[in-house]
């Protein structure tokens, strides 16, 4: 055979099966690519949902009433429901002579969504009478 007839007659580019090979590496690539993004996005929407949890925690702890025992509370705020309980501390009698007991208190979220959050804690509240 010539060189022309195996250059089909002066006509240069890709067979059908390259053209085939080269999309099914490019749907590859995009799918990977794909599969990343989506992946980023739900880590995106739970940072966000925690962020959210924590914001309402802080709101709640911020409106605990100051050197009074909180006991138990519940409300909602922001849409996430709450709930607060206290006790006294494990061996938490204190320091002699101090003003200050420590207390236990524990702070429940649930957002809408469902997601909770659990927040334990110590805080200092005055000392009965005083």
């Amino acid at each position: 055979m010539s060189g022309a007839a195996s250059d089909r007659n002066g006509e240069r580019g890709f067979t059908m099966i390259e053209a085939v090979v080269a999309l099914a590496l490019v749907m590859v690539v995009l799918g990977a690519i794909g599969s990343v993004v989506a992946t980023n996005v739900r880590g995106v929407s739970k940072l966000e949902q925690r962020v959210g949890l924590v914001d309402a925690a802080r709101l709640v702890i911020s409106g605990m009433p100051r050197g009074e025992a909180v006991g138990g509370r519940r409300g909602e705020i922001l849409g996430h429901r709450w709930q607060i309980a206290s006790s006294p501390f494990v061996g938490g009698a204190g320091v002699a002579g101090s003003r200050f007991v420590p207390e236990r208190v524990e702070v429940r979220l649930q957002s809408p969504s469902g997601a909770m959050l659990s927040l334990e804690t110590v805080r200092l509240r005055t000392r009965d009478g005083e």
